[in-house]
Order: C-alpha cells, then sequence, then structure tokens
C-alpha cells in the first residue's frame, strides 16, 4: 500500500511520546516520518536518529513548500495550536492538530473556514472517541441492553501534584483545555452531539496545583430527552476506581480504561409489582421494608488496547482513509469545534485569577 510522508511539530510528550511512538512502532505500516520540528537542539539530534531518514527544523515555516508531505501534526504547546495549524492551512498543508483544537469557537471556525478555503484536511487529534473502553460502552448504551440511560458518570482523577507549563492559564493549561475533552467529548458522544447539549452546572477550582490553572472541575450536562452526564476532572482523588459509570432502567455498567463490570435485569424476568397503596406488613400483620431479590445477570471483562496504542492506530487508520480514499472524517472536527465551545462556555462561569 502507499505511504504518507509526515512531519511532526513538537517533540515533548506528544509529539514523541504518543505521535511518534506510534510511527516508531512495529504497527505503523502505512506511514513515514520525513521530517521534525523542535526548538530544543538536543530533541532534534534524536529525532534525528529515532526516524531515519527525517529532516530537523528549528521553526514549521521551514516546511512550506515541501511537495513531500502528505500531511503535518501540530503538536506544539496548547496556546500555539491556533496560529501555527492556521499558517499550515494558510500554505496548503493538510493537518492533524493536538488537543485542545483551539481556546474558543471562534479559533475552531476560523481554522474550518481556512481549511475549506484551501481544500486541505483539517482533523484534531481526538483519539479517546476510538478506544476500546468508550466504543465498547458506548455501543453497550446504544444497543438498549441497560434499559433507557439515565446517568452516566466520568471521572479523570488522580492524586498528584503538576508544576510545569500545563497549570499556567498564560499557556492555555489547566485540567479542562488539557485533559477535558478526553471526558468532555466522551459526554457530548453520550449526549450524541445534540443540538439541545447544554452545561448546566460547572465549577473549577485549585487544589494542589503550583500554576494559576485549575486542577479540579465539575461538569454537568444535559440535553432533552438525554440522561445526566456528569464529569469530574480532580487531582485531589485518591480513591477513584473507575473512569466510566452508566445507570439505566435495567442496569449499571462500570468501568476503567481496562477492564469492566455490569449488573442488569432482563424483561420478563422479574414479575411486574403493581403499586400497593397501603402500608406493606407481613403474615402476622407486622409492617415490613418493600423490599425483594431481583434476578439479575453480571458480566465482567477486560478490553484489548488503549487510549495510547490501539486507538492511535485506529486513529491515522482513519486518516490515511480520508488523504487517499476520500472517505469523511470518522471524529468530525466540527464536532470538536462544539467541544470547544464547551470548555469556553465552563471558564466564562468560573473566571480564574491569573498569577503568571
Amino acid at each position: 500500500m502507499k505511504k504518507l510522508n509526515v512531519a511532526i511539530i513538537g517533540q515533548g510528550r506528544s509529539g514523541r511520546n504518543i505521535h511518534g511512538a506510534f510511527f516508531r512502532s512495529e504497527n505503523n505500516t502505512l506511514f513515514n516520518v520525513v521530517a521534525v520540528v523542535e526548538r530544543d537542539p538536543a530533541r532534534r539530534e534524536l529525532a534525528l536518529k529515532e526516524y531515519p531518514g527525517c529532516t530537523s527544523h528549528a521553526h514549521h515555516s521551514e516546511l512550506y513548500g515541501r511537495k513531500d508531505i502528505d500531511f503535518v501534526i501540530n503538536a506544539s504547546y496548547s496556546d500555539e495550536h491556533y496560529p501555527v495549524t492556521m499558517e499550515l492551512l494558510e500554505n496548503g498543508m493538510n493537518v492533524v492538530v493536538e488537543k485542545p483544537f483551539g481556546r474558543n469557537y471562534y479559533e475552531c471556525c476560523q481554522m474550518m473556514n481556512k481549511a475549506k478555503e484551501k481544500g486541505v484536511m483539517l482533523a484534531v487529534f481526538q483519539q479517546t472517541f476510538l478506544a476500546p473502553f468508550y466504543k465498547f460502552a458506548k455501543e453497550l448504551v446504544d444497543s438498549g441492553k441497560l434499559g433507557d440511560i439515565k446517568q452516566v458518570n466520568i471521572t479523570y482523577n488522580g492524586f498528584a501534584r503538576r508544576w510545569d507549563w500545563q497549570t499556567l492559564q498564560m499557556k492555555m493549561g489547566g485540567s479542562v483545555y488539557n485533559t477535558g475533552p478526553h471526558p468532555i467529548g466522551m459526554a457530548m458522544g453520550f449526549l450524541d452531539f445534540d443540538s439541545s447539549m447544554k452545561v448546566v452546572y460547572s465549577k473549577l477550582d485549585t487544589a494542589i496545583t503550583s500554576g494559576d490553572a485549575e486542577d479540579y472541575a465539575k461538569i454537568i450536562m444535559t440535553a432533552e430527552g438525554k440522561p445526566v452526564i456528569d464529569v469530574e476532572i480532580s487531582s485531589i482523588d485518591a480513591f477513584s476506581d473507575y473512569n466510566l459509570k452508566i445507570q439505566g432502567t435495567k442496569g449499571t455498567f462500570k468501568c476503567t480504561t481496562a477492564a469492566y463490570k455490569m449488573k442488569y435485569i432482563v424483561d420478563g424476568e422479574n414479575e411486574p409489582r403493581p403499586v400497593i397503596v397501603e402500608s406493606l406488613k407481613n403474615a402476622e400483620g407486622n409492617p415490613i421494608y418493600c423490599s425483594e431479590k431481583l434476578v439479575t445477570h453480571e458480566e465482567e471483562g477486560s478490553f484489548k488496547g488503549s487510549a495510547f496504542d490501539s486507538a492511535v492506530k485506529a486513529y491515522y487508520d482513519t486518516i490515511y482513509d480520508t488523504l487517499v480514499n476520500g472517505a469523511p472524517l470518522v471524529i468530525k472536527t466540527e464536532n470538536i469545534a462544539k467541544l470547544i465551545n464547551i470548555i469556553e462556555q465552563v471558564h466564562a462561569e468560573n473566571p480564574m485569577p491569573v498569577k503568571f
């Protein structure tokens, strides 16, 4: 099969350890890394060794005019996603931009309009939509096995401190811009990106961060005729034991990114219970509590792959299909723009004091 040539901007945790790790792995059979852009000279030297035959550059403008690059991955700092992507698009390059897509909905629309004007691809790297645990949960919800879904809890919690650039508002850091695109994106997926979806409650705060951007976030969303989605991103939760919990009228599903459990009932296996208006009592006439033992089923299992391996491959398979075969993007860029609109709203409702 034809291979596509890739340029990567940034050799930080995302550019090197996520995107680059895939391209260097045996799972990559469709792409060649032909150029790397990185400010740090030592990282540029390392890139020349890790991607044999590639060129290294200190600035992304050095990529312009190269006809051998099929698309560019923009894994620069978060606050540079918009300006760098706009330059790449202006120069007629196909772009995969890291999350967050932009600072606000306006920036996202500007990028989408520029891509349309130039007739190039603009995709956002939100591979969690293709992670095994999320795909399984979404298919389960859509199957009706858990009945009518009333509530979904999504937690991306831990107990740890950060003191890097991701803790600074001036660098577009904080839990919501950094981690938030994953759980908020899943939340919107469970709401089917419904046009009526809205944030009904949000709170941002600082807990143990060294910076001035939030490391605690609570966001509650819903849409007309849809479940309540409770999103929590916390750096002070030492006892979180799940990433997803789904409550439906027929059962409950709970999972981490690695394994799941569910307990549910099946239609016809539990006799209907007509309402009794009078107080319940036993044979002797004494009051009793309303209780029964439901006929239930339990399942558990594990997921093969994660958001950082199989989902990355699946994501780039879709990019290949788009660029080579003209297939529509599986992860729609306009939906990610809506996601940024939610993040923008949450920040507007919870302005944080700027300290740096």
